[in-house]
């Protein structure tokens, strides 16, 4: 595009017309103007401008001011007869595939049209507006679907529980003094008087008082020991008890919150009894389960006792105690009777005793009823646990997982 100025109109015809234009210096180009003149033979010369429109943006250029080039990327590609041919374009297949992709992946979310809401009068506006505004800045958590509740509460979460239990799981007191304290009215349950120890209840979500005092949520994680019981101790829990085998564990309670922390301590109870003068194997723990399990008579869980007896013991003192005796009420056989080979350092002899009904006293009375006397008894195995030939008197090791399925508990 160009404009042509003169002061007169000119009829030009290409045979007589010259142009002369003024040379410009190379280094005002690219030319915007262009100044020429117009001469002929009748007429004077005419100088005129010739402007020139600024050119269109062109795209970016490589650096250097070279011309960019196209990136040119080979394809490889199987053709339908099954030779290999090289082309400058995906395949049509692969674009169609990324693109499927691309909407499976990303889909588009409808939105939902959001309710409207009434509007409120200008006094309960404000009102509302004062008490809501804290909880109108927190989100809700995401609920989860109710497969998820289901698979959860049916697999991890621990059902109801009788609340005679859970005060015994908690540490309050035994089994037997939780029932009495609910009896006498010292137990509350969501701020209501509870005097029925069967009630069921979840530590979690009710709220449970105990002479004024609340129960933790989070109840103590379930213990396992092996006790090697020394001589003199009995095994009661009680706090009127000075040598009992839970006072053994008292280092191991004070240091319970630096490796447990923000987590109750369990309340410790043996499974079963081992009178004064016996020593040797027993459990402790704070499962109540496991402890019914393991003590009643009914699991007819093997116990071996090594007994060291005063004087000879002839054919007819085995035979006595294979026939059995009546103990509680009960006409209880053992299950094996042995004579132990005589050891230097232990001059006197020994009986290796099996019974599974663990009665009160029972090797005792088996013992006294052949017509011999007890000098030491110690027990040495429940079911196919055995107490550890290098854990000292008094002192206790915690129990795996293998070591209690071999007492017969399966969890």
């Amino acid at each position: 595009m160009a404009s042509v100025a003169a002061s007169s109109p000119i009829s030009f015809a290409a045979s007589f017309l010259k142009i002369k234009a003024f040379p410009l210096s190379p280094r005002f180009f690219p030319i915007r103007t262009l100044r020429c003149s117009v001469s002929s033979s009748s007429s004077e010369p005419i100088e005129f401008d010739i402007s020139f429109a600024p050119p269109k943006p062109k795209p970016s250029s490589t650096r250097g001011g070279a011309t960019p080039q196209q990136l040119f990327i080979p394809w490889i590609v199987r053709g339908d007869d099954g030779t290999l041919k090289l082309q400058s374009q995906p395949p049509a297949r692969l674009i169609h595939n990324l693109a499927i992709d691309a909407t499976t992946q990303n889909p588009k979310k409808k939105e939902k049209p959001k309710k409207k809401q009434p509007q409120a009068t200008s006094s309960s506006a404000t009102s509302s507006s004062s008490a809501s505004s804290p909880a109108s800045h927190l989100e809700l958590k995401p609920k989860l679907s109710k497969a998820a509740r289901r698979f959860y509460n049916e697999n991890f979460k621990e059902p109801p529980q009788r609340l005679s239990k859970v005060l015994a799981a908690a540490g309050v007191a035994s089994r037997r003094t939780s029932e009495e304290l609910i009896f006498d009215g010292k137990v509350t349950v969501n701020g209501i008087l509870c005097n029925t120890p069967q009630t069921r209840v979840d530590p979690s979500r009710d709220i449970i008082y105990v002479n004024g005092n609340r129960i933790p949520k989070k109840l103590p994680p379930k213990v396992y020991f092996a006790l090697n019981k020394p001589k003199g101790y009995i095994c009661s829990s009680g706090e009127k008890e000075i040598k009992s085998v839970i006072s053994l564990f008292d280092e191991y309670m004070a240091s319970w919150d630096k490796r447990n922390p923000g987590t109750p301590k369990p309340r410790l109870f043996t499974v079963g009894r081992l009178d004064v003068a016996t020593t040797g194997l027993i459990v402790v723990t704070n499962d109540g389960d496991f402890a019914q399990k393991l003590s009643h008579p009914s699991s007819s869980l093997p116990k071996e006792y090594i007994t060291t007896v005063v004087g000879d013991i002839h054919k007819r003192h085995l035979m006595a105690i294979s026939e059995g005796t009546v103990v509680e009420g009960v006409h209880c056989v053992p299950d094996s009777v042995e004579l132990m080979p005589k050891q230097h350092d232990i001059p006197r002899a020994r009986l290796r005793i099996v019974v599974h009904e663990g009665r009160n006293h029972e090797v005792r009375e088996l013992v006294k009823n052949a017509g011999l006397e007890v000098h030491s008894l110690k027990r040495v195995r429940i079911g196919g646990f055995r107490l550890p030939s290098d854990l000292g008197l008094g002192k206790h090791v915690e129990l795996k997982q293998s070591e209690l399925k071999a007492m017969g508990w399966k969890n």
